[in-house]
């Protein structure tokens, strides 16, 4: 089973969008197994982002992350990173496609609501800066024989 981490940005939850994403990604037959409510510190959004750090835009992704709380979630399932990555849509919302979640809901490059690991070994990097071990549970979900899990 394929873990990948989900970051609900602070401008999903400033206008109140949490539940409409986490209800897509749970509709899609994806499971939460770790979630919560969180201040990024700055130490922390430098760790999280620290591929970006000689880019030109690492500082407005930093300053963006830590400016309200997130939502942070380990999220399960066959494909999970691939399926999330093709929710969440393209990182500009202006050319992100109707129906995915930035398509429909985003702002900007920067405002777009959502973060979602890119690769098993990103998912890998990123899951234990936002989670120890012992918060992400096992369990089973009603339907997991039709999904494969």
């Amino acid at each position: 089973m394929e873990r990948t981490l989900v970051l609900l940005k602070p401008d999903a939850v400033q206008r109140r969008l949490l539940g409409r994403i986490i209800s897509r990604i749970e509709e899609k037959g994806l499971k939460i197994v770790a979630m919560k409510m969180m201040k990024v510190t700055r130490e922390l959004a430098e760790r999280h982002y620290a591929e970006h750090k000689e880019k030109p835009f690492f500082g407005e992704l930093v300053s963006f992350i830590t400016s309200g709380p997130i939502v942070a979630m380990v999220v399960e399932g066959p494909k999970a990173i691939e399926t999330v990555r093709k929710m969440m849509g393209k990182t500009d919302p202006l050319e992100a496609e109707p129906g995915t979640i930035r398509g429909d809901y985003g702002l900007s490059i920067t405002m777009n609501l959502i973060h979602g690991s890119d690769s098993e070994k990103t998912a890998a990097r990123e899951i234990p800066i936002f989670f120890a071990e012992d918060e992400i549970l096992s369990y089973d979900i009603a339907d997991s024989r039709w999904l494969g899990g």
